[in-house]
Formats: structure tokens, C-alpha cells, sequence
């Protein structure tokens, strides 16, 4: 807003144009108003003092301490402008990084190891029809251990519905529940089956 001005009919503010574009009217004020934006701020004894305060105790050299504010930030690098929980916090980070990459690094001679072990093409006398039965027999051997695994998981959750009815937490079985209680003896004589085979 612009400031108020004097006319021969009193003071007023006059028109000024908003940020949108559209006018203000003129408007009429008291002797003595000052318009909001040219109003100082409150500030009270101790805000003054402390904005007056020099940011050196008195006798100080300012080149010396720039000197020294420079010697102090250069041992800490990064850490310079942080609380000691914070810094604190990144040590246990960069530990957990180099415990990780310690791991990350057995797992890797574990996987090396066993790549050497294993044979790709027809080196050592093998005919690629005897590695890809190998191969073959590896990959039935995982479904096997996963087709275990669901049956045991089956088996629990029939064993555990069997324990709800015989102590009351369920007064009635469901339909879908009852059939599963009766596939109960083929899934076993399928894990008996499964585990031999192993």
C-alpha cells in the first residue's frame, strides 16, 4: 500500500492496484494513522540488547578468530555442525555398512565356491546330457522341499483346527472346514511319500 496523504478534505490511502488486478478505492483515514506495513516491530529489552551484542567477546582480533573457526571445522568435515546423539547415530551407521559388506562378502566366496564346484559346458569328461539331468534333479529337489514345506504348513492348520473343535472355540464346523479334516490322512501318506523320496 502506498502511504497516506494530505488533502484539503483530510487524509486518505490512495487507490492502488492488488496483485490480482483489480483496484482498491481510495479510503479515508485519521491524523496519525500509520499504515500496517510501516509499523516497526515489537522488540523488547533483551531481544535489542542481544542484536547489539557483539558476536566477539571484546579484544578479540576477527582475523584470529576466523583462523581458529577454521582449524576446528577441518578435523570434522561433515560432523562439524551436528549434536553428539547425531553423530552418534552415524558412527552406528557406518559400522552396520561395514558389518554388511562383511557379510555381503562371505556370501559372495560361499557363491564362488559353489560356481566352481558346479560345471557349465562339456569340460571334465561330462556329457551335457548328464548335467542336464544333474540340473534337473537339483530343480525336483527344490519342488520337492517346497511341496513338504505347503503339506506340513496344511497338516498344522488341520491340527490346529482339530484343537479348536475338541476344546469348544468352535461349536460347529463349517462345511469347508470338515473336508478339510478329512483330507488329513492323504496329505499325510503324500509327505511320507514326498520325505522318502528325498
Amino acid at each position: 500500500m502506498e502511504a497516506a496523504s494530505a488533502t484539503d478534505s483530510g487524509k486518505y490511502i490512495p487507490a492502488s492496484q492488488r496483485p490480482d488486478g483489480t483496484w482498491r478505492k481510495p479510503r479515508r483515514v485519521r491524523e496519525g494513522y500509520v499504515p500496517q506495513e510501516e509499523v516497526p516491530v515489537y522488540e523488547n529489552k533483551f531481544v535489542k540488547f542481544f542484536k547489539s551484542k557483539p558476536d566477539l567477546p571484546p579484544g578479540l582480533n576477527p582475523d584470529e578468530s576466523a583462523k581458529s573457526k577454521q582449524q576446528q571445522s577441518k578435523p570434522d568435515g561433515e560432523l562439524a555442525g551436528l549434536s553428539k546423539s547425531a553423530k552418534r547415530n552415524l558412527k552406528r551407521k557406518e559400522k552396520r555398512k561395514q558389518q554388511q559388506e562383511c557379510d555381503g562378502t562371505a556370501e559372495a566366496d560361499e557363491l564362488s565356491q559353489t560356481l566352481q564346484k558346479t560345471t557349465i559346458g562339456g569340460s571334465s569328461g561330462s556329457s551335457p546330457n548328464s548335467q542336464a539331468a544333474a540340473l534337473q534333479g537339483d530343480h525336483d529337489g527344490v519342488e520337492k522341499a517346497k511341496k513338504v514345506k505347503n503339506l506340513k504348513k496344511k497338516l498344522r492348520q488341520i491340527n490346529e483346527l482339530q484343537q479348536k473343535l475338541d476344546s469348544g472355540e468352535i461349536k460347529e464346523a463349517t462345511k469347508e472346514q470338515l473336508e478339510k479334516l478329512s483330507r488329513r490322512e492323504l496329505l499325510v501318506e503324500e509327505l511320507e511319500g514326498l520325505e522318502l523320496g528325498l
